[in-house]
């Protein structure tokens, strides 16, 4: 067996986290976060993410997810915001 090959079988699982993380990143990038999103009602979103948020206004996750003071939390908590929000809206509320 070649020694690419055993490097290959060593770390496969390994590339494949990381393969699958980068697809959910790439997810994030066009994620559209509504504009008028209102950071201080959404619930489980840390302070100083919301002051962040709320001053720079990203347009999607992915832009959201590279502010400083934004943490992976505080993406997840978006993501269940605004999931919840479409439910809503597809329930007619």
């Amino acid at each position: 067996m070649g020694e690419e090959a055993e490097i290959q079988i060593k770390y496969e699982g390994y590339i494949k986290k990381q393969e699958e993380q980068a697809s959910r990143m790439q997810k994030l990038e066009h994620k559209q976060l509504p504009a008028s999103l209102p950071y201080e009602e959404v619930k489980g979103l840390r302070i100083e993410a919301k002051q962040k948020l709320k001053k720079i206004r990203p347009e999607t996750l992915g832009q959201a997810s590279r502010i400083s003071g934004v943490n992976p939390a505080d993406i997840s908590v978006l993501m269940i915001y605004l999931e919840s929000k479409k439910r809503g809206e597809e329930d007619g509320n």
